[in-house]
């Protein structure tokens, strides 16, 4: 038998077995070595056939981890008070966020605007990956209005929470003024932090929130996997 035919037979064994529920949403699959010592084949045949199921969503990779059945894409209801933790709690599944980058700069004329402050007004600037069961679903940048938030990027490190951190700093609460929507796709280190490949589709959120008084707090950008959230307009409350 060719190695063509045989990668599209392993395929479709481990497929077959996927959807009987041999294994299960969530669950890792033997390693290369092992499934190549069950086919009979080497490693790299098992690679075309992962690559295959990969590229036809059956399964997922994570880097120095395996890989895994691919998870349903999760409900992300967008509302005026969107909380990423209780979203994906509210759906049953393990949030978690990962920050990489906290810093004070002046704003771009794009956060100015935003955040309705003088050309140049510094701002904090944090950057992260949000994760559902420990894969990554999203890659966020918030920007937030430094003077008056000064101690807010010590509040996020400490307490590894926006919400919490806007609370300490004395915005006990924030609602979303507008949302803008719009399709991307996957390139370079956002496809990396994803663990996409590259051209896969993302959905990209900007949006604005305000305090009780109306006043930008955070103007922030999302780029959600497109294949694992699903983004739904929530009643307002």
């Amino acid at each position: 038998m060719g190695r063509k035919v045989l990668w599209r037979a392993i395929a479709g064994t481990l497929s077959e077995e996927i959807a009987a529920g041999q294994y299960h949403p969530g669950d890792r699959l033997p390693t290369e070595a092992d499934l190549a010592a069950r086919f009979g084949v080497n490693r790299h045949t098992v690679r075309q056939a992962l690559a295959d199921l990969v590229q036809r969503g059956i399964v997922r990779t994570r880097r120095g981890a395996g890989t895994f059945v691919a998870s349903k894409p999760t409900d992300y209801p967008l509302s005026r008070r969107t909380r990423f933790h209780q979203n994906v709690l509210a759906s049953g599944r393990s949030p978690s966020r990962r920050f990489t980058r906290s810093e004070t700069r002046a704003a771009d004329p794009r956060e100015a605007e935003a955040l309705a402050l003088e050309p140049g007004a510094l701002v904090h600037v944090v950057e992260g990956i949000s994760l559902i069961d420990g894969q990554p679903v999203a890659v966020f940048r918030s920007v937030f209005p430094a003077g008056p938030l000064p101690g807010l990027c010590e509040e996020i490190a400490a307490r590894q929470s926006v919400t919490l951190a806007l609370a300490a700093c004395g915005v006990a609460d924030y609602t979303r003024s507008a949302t803008r929507i719009t399709a991307r796709i996957a390139r370079g280190t956002l496809a990396l932090a994803l663990e996409l490949a590259e051209g896969a589709p993302l959905l990209r959120s900007d949006a604005v929130n305000v305090d009780g008084a109306g006043q930008p707090v955070e103007y922030g950008r999302t780029w959600f996997a497109g294949d694992r959230i699903t983004l739904t307009l929530a009643p307002d409350s």
